[in-house]
Order: C-alpha cells, then structure tokens, then sequence
C-alpha cells in the first residue's frame, strides 16, 4: 500500500527520491513539497494512476515531473513519458521545469514540440533520440499522422491542465494520443474542475486512479496591506533597502526560497549598517533558538528565512513580511503574509516580483481572492521626506511627554553669544543623519521586455505581448546552461518594451 503524506512537516528527502534528483530539487530552491506533491509523488512512484483536483500554482508541474524523472531509461533512446498541455507556453515552462529537475540525472533528453514552430526541427530532434515529449495535442496528432513520433515506449502519459484542453477542442485529439500508447502504462491527469467530460476521459483512459485534491484557499486578512513592486534580480537589495528605510520597520520578517540566498542576503544587510540575522534549516536548533529569542526582544530587527524555518515562528509584533523571492505557490504564499497582522495589528506585506514571475503573482491573486497593489520602487526623495516625517512625530512625541526640564537647562551650557538656537538645533540635525543615514544606490528604472506570452486568468496567452520564439527546445542535460534551448536562433529584431499596469 502506498504510504501517504498529508502533514507539513514532510520533506522531500522523506518520499523516496534518488539522491540526483534531491541534489536538483536543492538548487532549485525547494525545500518541503507542496500538499500536491506530498501527496502525489509517493503514488506515482507506487506506479498508479493519479486523478489530480489542482490549479495553477500548487506546485502540480514538479508532483508528476519528480515521478516522471524517476522513471526514465536515458540508455533507451525513445519516448517514455508524454505531456499533453493545452498552450505552447505552458509546453515551454513544463519542459523547462522538468530540464532543472533533469540537471543531475545523466543523459535525459526532453523535447518540448507544438504549432508555430518548424515542424523540420522538431524532425530532426526525435530522430536523434529523445526521452520525455511534452507538447500540444494538435502538434502531437500531426507527428502521429507523420509516422514521425513513435509511442510504443510509453509507460506514463500526463494530462496537465485537462479541462483547459478540452474547453479547447482537443477532446479528439486527446482520445487518439492515448489510444496510440500502450495499454499498460501510468496515466495522470490534473484539471482545475471535475467536470462530467473530465470523469468520463478518468472512466475510459484511467485505471483505479487515486484522487489527490487540494482545497485553496481564500486569504482574509482585512488588517494587511498587501503590495508588490517589479524589479530585476540584480536590483532586489537596492529596492529593498529602500522601503525598509522608507517605512522604518520595527520589526521586518524576509523569505527567501534557498538557504544560500538567506545567508547572502544577511551578509548584504549587515554590510550596510541593518541589524539582520538569519534563520534556516542548516542551523542547530539551539542557535535558532537565540535568534528567535533576539529578534522577539528587539535585538535584531530584520529577520532572514526559509519557508521551513518559519513555521514555527510565533511573534505577534512583525511589522512587515518581505517576499524577496516570490513565494513557489500560493500556499507559501498564504502561510508568510500571515506573520504580519496579528493581535489587532497592522501590517503590510511586500513582494519582489521579476518579469518572468508575473505569471505567479496573477495566480495568487486568483486563487486568494487577495487585492495585492503595484507599488513602484522609492525614491531618493521620497526616502528623504519619510526620514524627516518620521523624526518629526519622534520630537513632537518628546515635547508631548514632557519631562524635557533637564535637557532645558542643558541648552545654556551649549548657547554661547556665538551659538545661536537655530544653530544648535541645525547641528543636531546634521548629527542625527549622519548615524542615521544610509546610502542610496542608483537604480536605472527601465521599462520591461517581454519576450512571449502572458498567461491571463483562464490559462490563456495575451497575443499582443507575442514575439515568435523559433526555437528547438531539444534538451540534455549536459548543456553548461540547463535553461537555454539546444538550438535557440538569435533574435534578429530589437526587442520591443511594453508598461503594463497589473492591478
């Protein structure tokens, strides 16, 4: 009997998983599986057929991707596994994905294959060998017509995103592909609803198949603001020195997907004068233990972590939770806003958000039903304003409290005929913001390239941010960079900048 996990203190290393595979899931950045592929994995390891209840951003790419790595006979130079997904860009990203979670398994070969593309290319790479396919049905059916694509190795078919195909039309298509692949084989199918045409392809094409459902859900949480902000990888640790001066934080909580980036980011903050410390799974727990214990008190006030490592935390004054990765799924998600705008209080969560990310931060704002605002990165003045708002309620809160007599009579010691009050108060200033001050950094704001689709709330691709990618998508894993494609044309167009407002 297959063992089951639903409790969140799993890990992968607990589900079986090849000792290649783990080393990729690692630098990858994954810590704890999600409830999708805590759930799933183990089942499809087992050999049996999955009928899976889960939307876009559950981790649901890397439930049957890890299984599927696990299965294959790189010496076996022909399909093992397909993938059917209803978009060419949905077939890009899982090949993608699937290429990180390949990186250490020697001489796997994936093809991604769908319209619009030359059909001579995607020739040429099935005749030199491939293990994994993962395309579209039409493209799929038109290789079957060709005789070009031989399926008499397949041991594990998966349909990602069900639904959307057949509200697609590739209902036909569908049923030929799994029609033409051998009766004895592992079968797995997701879709975002269990529909009558669903069940009735799980009745035809599935055996026993175990159903693995997870429940979204919806974020309430009236006392936190939640923002994000556009930013390139190089200019995170600007932008994010920048709102914590601007709003002067009390206590500020940061995620970040990977150990190493945890520890690179207190590195940096330290560097520049903040009190930070991290918190992660390679620590003893006697030193998380005085960490915890620094940050509650006030001791430090940037605290650095993993998803894992924060799941115990338990503080109810945290200002601020800063995604400076943007969370994997939805449910990290849910999970790290939660620690600010507790008790009563306010809070407010910012999150870093790449250009190739956009697509994840419109699936949690689905799925959450959460108002998350674009706020743009602050400037230089509007750091300066804060600074001196800020230093401004400090003084009228002095004045208020009384109990100033002392410091009065102090002010004759220091008013001569050559001081004068203004003066004096001036230097006082100036002496404030030099140990208070932090140097700001120029970042060149520029608008972003878009280099294909952009998938909206139905799954679909905005045409108007297309640029046609002619690209082989062939890939093997000994490529020195696991995310190009083998035989990538050079765009030969300048690329073309579009502003886009996300809210």
């Amino acid at each position: 009997m297959t063992k089951r996990y639903n409790d969140e203190s799993v890990l992968f290393k607990d589900l079986d998983i090849s000792g290649q595979v783990l080393k990729a899931i690692s630098e990858i950045g994954y810590e704890q599986p999600t409830p999708i592929q805590a759930q799933a994995i183990p089942v499809l390891l087992n050999g049996e057929d999955v009928l899976g209840l889960a939307q876009t951003g559950t981790g649901k790419t890397a439930a049957f991707g890890i299984p599927l790595i696990e299965k294959i006979n790189p010496a076996l130079k022909s399909p093992q596994a397909i993938v059917l997904c209803p978009t060419r860009e949905l077939a890009i990203q899982v090949a993608e994905d699937l290429t990180h979670l390949a990186k250490y398994t020697k001489d796997i070969r994936i093809l991604a294959i769908y319209g619009g593309q030359s059909i001579d290319r995607q020739l040429k790479s099935l005749k030199s060998g491939v293990n994994v396919i993962i395309g579209t049905p039409g493209r799929i059916q038109d290789h079957l017509d060709r005789g070009s694509l031989d399926l008499s190795h397949i041991n594990l078919v998966v349909l990602d995103e069900a639904d959307e195909m057949l509200n697609m039309g590739f209902r036909e298509s569908i049923e030929d592909i799994l029609t033409s692949v051998p009766e004895m084989r592992q079968t797995v199918l997701f879709s975002a609803t269990m529909a009558p045409a669903i069940l009735k392809l799980t009745k035809r094409f599935q055996n026993n198949p175990v159903e693995v459902k997870i429940q979204h859900k919806e974020l309430t949480v009236p006392l936190i603001e939640q923002i994000y902000v556009e930013t390139r990888e190089r200019d995170k640790l600007e932008v994010l020195c920048r709102f914590i001066d601007l709003y002067q934080f009390k206590l500020t909580l940061i995620f970040c997907n990977t150990k190493r980036q945890v520890d690179n980011l207190v590195e940096h903050l330290n560097a520049r004068g903040y009190i930070a410390d991290a918190l992660h799974g390679d620590m003893r727990q006697n030193v998380r233990d005085k960490v915890m214990k620094k940050f509650k008190t006030g001791n430090i006030d940037i605290l650095i972590a993993t998803d894992v490592a924060a799941r115990g935390l338990d503080v109810d004054d945290i200002d601020a939770v800063i995604n400076y990765d943007f969370p994997q799924d939805e449910e990290y998600y849910v999970h790290r806003i939660g620690r600010t705008g507790r008790a009563g209080k306010k809070g407010i969560s910012i999150s870093f958000v790449t250009a190739n990310e956009i697509y994840k931060l419109k699936d949690i704002k689905r799925y959450t039903n959460a108002k998350i605002m674009r706020k743009d990165v602050p400037s230089a003045t509007d750091i300066e304003s804060s600074r001196k708002l800020k230093l401004s309620e400090k003084i009228k809160k002095e004045i208020t409290g009384g109990n100033l007599n002392n410091y009065i009579n102090d002010l004759n010691y220091y008013l001569t005929d050559d001081v004068t009050l203004s003066e004096f108060a001036a230097a006082l200033l100036k002496i404030i913001d030099d140990e208070d001050k932090k140097p700001i950094n120029e970042i060149k704001i520029q608008e972003k390239e878009y280099s294909g689709y952009e998938r909206n709330d139905r799954g679909r691709f905005n045409k108007r941010f297309e640029r046609r990618r002619n690209s082989d998508f062939s890939f093997k894993n000994k490529q020195n960079d696991s995310n190009k494609f083998s035989n990538r044309k050079k765009n030969k167009t300048k690329s073309k900048n579009y502003s886009r407002n996300f809210n």
